[in-house]
């Protein structure tokens, strides 16, 4: 799941025209308005909820859509969660029904070179997606409801990464849904995981004449989330004649400018000020970008004096323009923006890097990216900043005199972080300098080394530790679960797995699950392992037997989507034993071994 330099250059959304969409936040499952409130307000689909606004326009109460809770991590018996239905009934929506509004807009395009809308995606199968049909029978509608009701972040990095690689795959358009529609859905779920770049690839990978409302909607936020308001220019007409005028009214405005005809600049923006489409600095941005292009002759001022909060809009225009941003403003934000940033090439690379850190530990950047990314650092020359300093240790961590000196820059690297977060982002920074080290090297930092190679996949190079580890340390456990021989385990391995730290208990019990769900053991072990540790595998409730339900039904996409429904949460002392032994079971049954040894392991490297 490498992010190379060259990657770097709901039912119904609220129904908001495209600009008035905001930043994300974490868990948020719909859009938020990006201007403030008042501003030219588009007249919405009335639903039976919806009771008329003084200013006669119908608020749409939005109908939330169903989530999967996933086990808890009591000793007690999970109690039951609500899943979406297998055949749901549809929900009112206030978007128009795609094709209700016949666009003026036509592109000219020769069939030969349509895409269709049956199988979208941007990354096909010899490419490492997911088969195409990753979702087989599964209801569209029951799909996009556990996408749009996931709440972020996801505690597991490998579940963020299959997640990920699910949602990029070309795959088959489930049943019931607009194949438009289900790539907004995904996209708008890259995007609040903070990979913008990934989005963009899914928006794009459907042909401008085929989007729906839901996906200009949401091409207007991935072109923010990026930076990059030219990505509206293809679509500014086609969003314009939806009749959402605030986003794209001034997109019209951004994107003459920026194709050199500042004579259609001015009365575009004389009629949005006309119109209070927009004001303040919303307004202001617009006009910067549009000033931008050749022959471009205003000079706008921004100023932040009076800005209290930092929207989609306001991110995507500032990055646009080179404009900073203040730092309380982003500061105010959610993780994802600062993944945006950390994706972004338009920023020096010393400012990305502490976004890049959490990003990778989010999954969004890989062990690979985030050296790459501080060689781009000491390349900028500057030795006074504290990232140069981070680099000049992991230049020695790869490349230092003798072991002891590498040894030494690897446990500066990991020990500076304060958060938990941050010290295993600093595991997936060192991976490839640990799997340079030879093995030999005892006790704690055994256990780190082992940690750091498994957090980025190097699961053939650890277990030539298997002979230097301590049995029943930490090391020794996680090589036993990334093992891809596929050894086999009696109970009493677990029973004398020591576990460090504090949560050696919590440990010996996800050891288990994860050598259980593994297959890794007898079924008269685990029986027995499950009754001496309390682990209730066999109990059952709505998530258990939707994720059942989908591995056996070969359905590796939505055993990814409830994988991480099962690990929605912030950090993995939420994830109980019971959800990773299924997680890991559902995983190895669709085909996805490697995923589910890696996640096992992850369990132990965090806890």
């Amino acid at each position: 799941m490498r992010i190379s330099r060259a990657d770097l250059p709901l039912l119904a959304l609220v129904t908001a025209i495209a600009l008035g969409v905001g930043i994300p936040a974490l868990g948020q499952s719909s859009p938020q308005s990006i201007l403030p409130p008042g501003f030219g307000d588009p007249a919405a689909t009335p639903t039976p909820s919806a009771r008329p606004s003084p200013a006669g326009n119908a608020v749409v109460r939005s109908v939330p859509a169903p989530v999967a809770a996933p086990l808890p991590a009591s000793n007690g018996a999970p109690p039951p969660v609500t899943l979406p239905s297998s055949t749901p009934t549809p929900l009112p929506s206030g978007m128009p029904t795609p094709g209700a509004i016949a666009l003026p807009v036509r592109y000219d395009m020769p069939a030969y070179a349509r895409r269709s809308l049956a199988q979208v995606g941007p990354v096909g199968r010899a490419d490492g997606g997911l088969p195409a049909q990753a979702f087989g029978n599964a209801s569209g509608r029951y799909v996009e409801g556990l996408m749009r009701g996931l709440n972020l972040p996801i505690a597991s990095r490998w579940v963020a990464i299959a997640l990920r690689r699910a949602l990029v795959s070309k795959v088959d358009t489930p049943a019931g849904v607009n194949g438009a529609d289900f790539a907004a859905e995904r996209a708008w779920l890259l995007l609040r995981m903070g990979d913008s770049v990934a989005a963009r690839g899914v928006v794009q990978s459907v042909d401008n004449q085929d989007y729906t409302p839901k996906l200009y909607e949401i091409a207007m936020q991935s072109a923010l989330a990026n930076g990059d308001p030219a990505e509206l220019c293809p679509l500014a007409e086609g969003g314009y004649a939806l009749g959402f005028e605030r986003g794209w009214v001034l997109a019209r405005a951004m994107c003459a400018g920026l194709a050199g005809n500042p004579s259609k600049v001015a009365p575009l923006i004389a009629a949005a000020k006309k119109s209070h489409v927009a004001t303040g600095i919303d307004l202001l941005l617009a006009q910067k970008i549009a000033g931008a292009g050749a022959r471009g002759r205003q000079a706008v001022t921004i100023e932040w004096d009076d800005v209290d909060h930092l929207t989609a809009w306001r991110y995507g225009l500032a990055m646009a323009s080179a404009t900073e941003i203040p730092q309380p403003l982003l500061d105010a934000t959610g993780r994802n923006v600062m993944a945006w940033r950390a994706l972004s090439p338009m920023l020096a690379a010393h400012v990305r890097a502490p976004g890049a850190e959490l990003a990778a530990a989010r999954g969004v950047f890989s062990s690979a990216a985030l050296v790459d990314l501080y060689g781009m650092v000491t390349e900028e020359g500057d030795e006074a900043l504290p990232e140069a300093a981070i680099a000049r240790d992991l230049q020695t961590a790869y490349s230092g005199g003798d072991i002891s000196a590498r040894l030494n820059a690897i446990k500066s690297l990991w020990d500076a972080p304060k958060s938990d977060a941050g010290r295993y982002a600093r595991l997936v920074l060192t991976a490839g300098a640990a799997a340079r080290m030879p093995a030999g090297t005892q006790g704690a930092d055994a256990d780190r080394l082992v940690a750091a190679m498994l957090a980025a996949g190097h699961d053939v190079t650890a277990q030539k530790w298997r002979a230097a580890v301590a049995t029943s340390s930490d090391a020794w456990a996680m090589l036993a679960l990334a093992d891809p021989g596929m050894p086999r385990y009696r109970f009493a391995a677990v029973s004398n797995y020591a576990g460090a730290g504090n949560n050696a208990t919590l440990k010996r019990r996800m050891f288990f699950a994860g050598l259980a769900g593994l297959g890794r053991m007898s079924a008269s072990d685990v029986e027995q392992g499950a009754q001496s540790l309390d682990i209730r595998i066999g109990q059952e409730n709505a998530w258990t037997r939707a994720i059942g339900r989908a591995a056996m039904s070969n359905q590796p996409g939505t055993v990814v989507l409830l994988a991480a429904v099962g690990m929605q949460t912030p950090t993995w002392g939420g994830v109980s034993p019971e959800a990773l032994y299924h997680i890991v079971v559902a995983l190895r049954t669709v085909g996805l071994e490697g995923e589910a040894r890696m996640i096992a392991a992850e369990a132990l490297a965090r806890l």
